[in-house]
């Protein structure tokens, strides 16, 4: 008999490798998704695709009853750090009420583990390197509220015996991301912006530090750690453990689409400076394959981006907070 798993935020980014992954390890998957940052066409035919919202209350609990999922891998987030400031009530209905309902739900029908995806965005700012043990200071609402999701995780655990990992990723790119996007994910915006001659955007003065870690070495980690009962009810940073510049990373692009490097420098914003994680504690308890190098990913990416061309950028049409709005991401 196969397990029975459901991935939120399956027609995304990583929601979608993942899905691909449960399928090749022979799950029967369902795939939630909204289709507000995710495509249909991400998500493979062999899965059971369901567009809908995680804050449809009466759809999970459907989903929950015909399917009764043994693991749920919970994706479906919006994910833009900054922008969270400035939608601040968005963000907290879906990325903290969307999942309390996830965790209502498998609580009642007995799901076997529950997988969250959260962020470093918890650890906030002069955490280096940020390790689990850490106490998390998060210093945006979107690093809040999947903070808030991470305990509310461990009370549910407490007192219902619901088990669960949580993987804090970072900085993750590579093929199928949504490079519309003007919001996030730097490298799938410069991608963009030079498929459409334009320079590229940095805040400030590109002297930013993160750590890029590649889809393909991320997913993997995610789908085998259910099989793994010492990973179960712990926390663990997954990702690339090399960190580079913004302006590193934007020459590394212009020179895998073979172009001449233009940068357009707009002010400086609020944001955490430096940021990557240790992950001495996956590489101990999970099986963490070898690293993609940053210009061999770079390059897989652009490759993909090519085949299938630029997307447009949209505004987000509903900011609550206009004050300290950078100006470039005034709704247009």
């Amino acid at each position: 008999m196969s397990r029975k798993a459901l991935v939120t935020g399956g027609a995304g980014f990583m929601g979608s490798h993942l899905v691909d992954a449960l399928l090749h390890r022979g799950y029967e998957v369902v795939a939630l998704d909204d289709l507000s940052g995710g495509f249909r066409d991400n998500v493979s035919p062999h899965a059971t695709f369901v567009e809908g919202s995680i804050l449809d209350t009466a759809l999970v609990e459907r989903l929950f009853a015909e399917y009764r999922f043994d693991y749920v891998f919970h994706l479906a987030a919006y994910a833009a750090e900054g922008l969270s400031h400035f939608i601040r009530r968005f963000n907290y209905e879906n990325n903290l009420i969307g999942s309390v309902n996830l965790i209502n739900a498998s609580v009642r029908h007995g799901v076997r583990c529950f997988v969250f995806t959260s962020s470093i965005a918890v650890y906030g700012a002069h955490q280096l390197p940020m390790t689990e043990d850490m106490e998390p200071q998060p210093e945006d609402p979107y690093g809040i509220s999947k903070y808030a999701v991470e305990m509310d995780l461990r009370a549910a655990h407490h007192m219902f015996g619901l088990n669960y990992i949580v993987f804090r990723p970072h900085n993750v790119y590579g093929e199928r991301q949504n490079i519309g996007d003007k919001y996030r994910n730097v490298l799938g915006i410069f991608m963009n912006q030079i498929m459409q001659r334009e320079p590229m955007t940095i805040f400030g003065n590109g002297e930013q530090t993160r750590a890029f870690s590649y889809v393909g070495d991320v997913i993997p980690v995610m789908a085998d750690a259910i099989d793994r009962p010492e990973a179960y009810n712990e926390t663990f940073n997954v990702g690339a453990d090399q960190w580079y510049t913004v302006q590193q990373v934007a020459e590394y692009v212009a020179e895998a689409f073979g172009v001449e490097l233009r940068i357009n420098h707009l002010p400086e914003r609020l944001e955490v400076k430096h940021a990557y994680s240790s992950h001495d504690k996956a590489k101990r308890k999970l099986e963490v394959q070898a690293q993609t190098d940053l210009k061999d990913g770079i390059r897989r990416m652009a490759g993909w981006a090519r085949e299938h061309g630029p997307r447009t950028s949209k505004g987000f049409a509903n900011i609550e907070i206009s004050r300290n709005l950078p100006p470039s991401w005034q709704t247009q």
